[in-house]
């Protein structure tokens, strides 16, 4: 159960929100293998004096539509964090319109047994939810049958068809650069 908590100035609109959503949504299908259905994304509109940040961080210029965004899951790879970043930047420019200067990324790494919800089964032999077929396994444990995988269901939207995105001046104002 990956949680994202996406800090941005307020303003936008529930479009754009939507738009993010589902590019970061759809890297964490893609890389992490998740469940389609396992989305949980917390967005945190702040007013101006609440983003405090320099105009020009790590030597590179940020706009005002700066991302901060906060992902929380269990331990992963470094070559599959940097493989989940690399996608929601990409994602995001392609689905959302946001250039990649102003996405900021951090990852919240914890143990598989600080998680819990209602209904989640967990794999003993992976710690991770029985649904999610290319998980690493502990070692010695057992290899389980790989399960259907959700994305291609009938009743289930794809996350690689996303809608096209819209046109910049159509989320932010010529004054946000």
């Amino acid at each position: 159960m990956p949680l994202i908590s996406i800090s941005l100035r307020k303003g936008t609109t529930p479009e754009y929100r939507r738009l993010v959503s589902e590019a970061l949504h759809a890297s964490m299908v893609d890389v992490l293998k998740i469940p389609r259905d396992d989305q949980f994304h917390v967005f945190h509109e702040v007013t101006d004096d609440n983003f405090v940040m320099q105009p020009v961080v790590f030597g590179i210029p940020r706009s005002r539509r700066t991302l901060f965004i906060q992902l929380s899951f269990n331990e992963r790879s470094a070559a599959q964090k940097a493989e989940l970043f690399r996608a929601i930047v990409d994602n995001l420019r392609l689905h959302a319109g946001v250039p990649e200067e102003d996405v900021m990324l951090m990852a919240v790494e914890t143990v598989r047994e600080n998680w819990w919800a209602a209904g989640r089964v967990v794999d003993p032999a992976t710690g991770y939810d029985e649904r999610m077929t290319d998980v690493p396994h502990l070692p010695n444990a057992p290899r389980l049958p790989r399960l259907p995988d959700a994305r291609h269901l009938p009743h289930l939207p794809d996350a690689r068809h996303l809608p096209d995105a819209p046109h910049l001046s159509d989320v932010r104002g010529d004054s946000d650069r």
